[in-house]
């Protein structure tokens, strides 16, 4: 494999594409990522592309824009120098939440921004989590879609070992098929976190469809932006009666007043994956617990590379 794939990282992640790289046993390439006085971003790559498959490693987490035009501008410089496949590998999809028109004249994000991928000259996409299942039809380049799911049931089987009972909350309604799916691997209950308003801009009156009480409860989700839905749960769950509640998600946006409200939190955990590297301020907290997936993307390239089956990673 060392002479068939050459692996690049953007900025946005490094750690993690260092992971990645030494799970495969293979160096990453040298890439001149530099900025003018301006804010444009420069890229000049270290080595010969030319006939090459290459792996583009890079999360579009914020500053999303930046890192995003990077990863552009990245891909649009290995298809000049004659790269044989470019393969953007997005541990994080940035815009995935704007994947359909919610309100009159507002754009579907997500599709543009698998059009701009797909123009720069991307010819494959491997994401993880992508928020929702249509943003694979959004490109008409293969799309390999990873879950962490692996990662975040190695974690809950062995609290599982502990607390036989244990049952897995979907905060959403939309959340529920992963969290079933979760529940079936765990062989646990699930229960339903039911939001509603009673009028525009007044709290929110949270109720919980299943039973929580004298129960270890998870909330299964695939980001944390905000944490405001997670720890209003939380607290609902503890309320009626849950003996422990933590929470497991793929991807910690943790925007805003998300570390702070965590905090707070009745949550005994956040368990959470290295798709977006932590905040300085969230490294120190005993809550926080950070799984890795650099392994589990290591070997997600290594079998598209093998051109072996990626599905047989979730069996």
């Amino acid at each position: 494999m060392q002479n068939d794939i050459i692996l690049i990282s953007g900025s946005s992640n490094p750690a993690l594409a260092e992971e990645i790289a030494e799970t495969l046993g293979q160096p990453l390439s040298p890439t001149n990522l530099r900025r003018f006085s301006d804010g444009e971003i420069w890229v000049e790559l270290g080595e010969n592309m030319r006939g090459r498959d290459i792996y583009v490693i890079q999360s579009t987490c914020s500053p999303v824009n930046d890192h995003l035009m990077e990863l552009l501008l990245i891909i649009d410089a290995l298809k000049r120098a004659s790269a044989n496949c470019i393969n953007a590998v997005l541990p994080y999809y940035g815009y995935a939440r704007q994947d359909r028109k919610a309100a009159p004249r507002v754009p579907i994000s997500a599709k543009l921004v698998a059009d701009l991928l797909t123009a720069a000259g991307a010819n494959r996409l491997l994401g993880m989590d992508l928020h929702a299942g249509q943003i694979q039809g959004f490109f008409n380049i293969p799309v390999d879609h990873l879950y962490a799911a692996p990662v975040l049931l190695e974690y809950l089987r062995e609290r599982l070992g502990r607390d036989r009972d244990m049952v897995l909350v979907s905060p959403d309604a939309g959340g529920v098929e992963r969290t079933r799916s979760f529940a079936k691997k765990l062989g646990v209950p699930i229960a339903i976190v039911d939001k509603r308003r009673d009028a525009p801009n007044e709290t929110k009156i949270m109720n919980i469809v299943g039973e929580v009480r004298d129960k270890v409860a998870v909330l299964v989700d695939d980001m944390v932006d905000t944490a405001g839905t997670l720890t209003q749960a939380a607290r609902v769950i503890m309320d009626l009666g849950a003996r422990e509640v933590l929470a497991c998600a793929t991807h910690p946006v943790f925007s805003g007043p998300a570390l702070e409200r965590i905090e707070a939190s009745p949550l005994s955990a956040m368990v959470v994956t290295n798709t977006i590297p932590i905040k300085e301020a969230a490294r120190g907290s005993a809550k926080i617990k950070v799984m890795s997936v650099g392994r589990l993307l290591g070997e997600a390239i290594r079998r598209i590379n093998q051109r072996d089956s990626v599905s047989a990673l979730f069996v």
